[in-house]
């Protein structure tokens, strides 16, 4: 049983873990799980090949990865810059920059975890190529690239793909993480996630994957059950300072890592997945160090990590599983997806 406070240095907050709570009654909601028959192509479906998009625009027959603008963005160059000031010490500011969606394949019905590994690699590149075009603008002080993945995380179109921000301001969790790298490398000549390597390695329990310059972990201070990061070894602002060695290290494992998900109740596994880049501002990010975040909403099959007292209202995450045994979960299943598994039983 696991019941302590754990520091998490790149919050810079306390994690409580109290993994006995896992066990406890259930009355409340679940969600509905297992996975859903889906075809490979959508006549209605505004990602797929070919089919018109709510702006009228219509996709090409795409055949790789497909990079369009956003039709209903959060941030644009449009957004209007003439603001009604707010009352009192109230601030605001125009939601500037460039929002864009990568499908990352032309077929409706795959995941990432079911993309071939060149796919995937692939799909890296054009991040690497998403970041050195955004990032490079003028006017753009942070490249945020995410995926949601699920209905339970309010994704309706189970369509494969991302999206990103390029924004006229850093977000928050990447600013302050941008603070507290470099505060470290100031003391330290060293990246913070240079030493949680080193300790996750050294303690091995919650390594999920690994190959060359590139690994994948539940970290000791995880808030989420089965959260995970990817990382490459060598200190790097950005997916973009990867050499292409790098990047097929990195897809190998973060492919893996998707997989594994997958794998552990054999149904699509729903996730927010971040990539966590240093700022394009201009300023110096000495010391941060690139890497992805998963935090998947699940705690068991059907049931939800909600955020309550503790997390709302307190600040603070209270983790209802221990990471070592989340861990462990994870590197017990097979790192062959398991579609692919019952394909190859069935042409035995």
């Amino acid at each position: 049983m696991t019941w302590e406070q754990r520091w998490h240095p790149l919050r810079e907050e306390w994690v409580i873990v109290a993994a006995h709570r896992n066990s406890r009654p259930w009355a409340g909601e679940t969600v509905e799980g297992g996975a859903r028959a889906v075809p490979d192509y959508v006549a209605s479906c505004p990602l797929c090949p070919g089919n018109v998009r709510v702006s009228g625009a219509r996709n090409p027959d795409y055949r790789g990865v497909y990079v369009f603008d956003n039709d209903m963005p959060c941030v644009g160059p449009d957004a209007p810059r003439e603001l009604e000031r707010p009352a009192g010490f109230y601030r605001n500011a125009a939601a500037e920059g460039i929002a864009r969606v990568v499908c990352y394949a032309p077929r409706h019905d795959l995941t990432l975890a079911e993309l071939r590994s060149d796919q995937v690699v692939a799909l890296l590149e054009t991040w690497q190529a998403q970041y050195r075009e955004l990032g490079g603008r003028p006017e753009v002080e942070h490249v945020l690239m995410f995926e949601n993945k699920g209905e339970v995380v309010g994704v309706s179109n189970p369509h494969p793909h991302c999206q990103i921000y390029a924004t006229n301001f850093v977000f928050k969790t990447i600013a302050n993480e941008a603070a507290v790298t470099r505060r470290f490398w100031d003391d330290h000549r060293r990246t913070m996630m240079e030493e949680v390597v080193a300790a996750e390695e050294s303690d091995g329990r919650r390594i999920i994957a690994s190959r060359g310059s590139a690994l994948a972990f539940v970290p000791y201070f995880a808030r989420y059950a089965y959260e995970t990061f990817v990382t490459p070894r060598r200190p790097c602002a950005s997916l973009a300072d990867l050499s292409a060695a790098e990047v097929d290290d990195f897809a190998a494992v973060l492919h893996e890592v998707v997989i594994r998900f997958d794998n552990l109740w054999r149904a699509p596994f729903p996730y927010v997945m971040a990539l966590h880049q240093a700022p394009t501002d201009g300023r110096n990010h000495d010391g941060f160090h690139f890497h992805i975040e998963f935090h998947p909403p699940l705690r068991k099959p059907n049931l939800l990590k909600y955020l309550a007292g503790p997390e709302i209202g307190g600040g603070s995450f209270l983790s209802d599983t221990a990471p070592e045994e989340k861990a462990a979960e994870l590197r017990a299943v097979s790192p062959i997806h398991y579609k692919h598994e019952a394909e190859r039983t069935t042409h035995g």
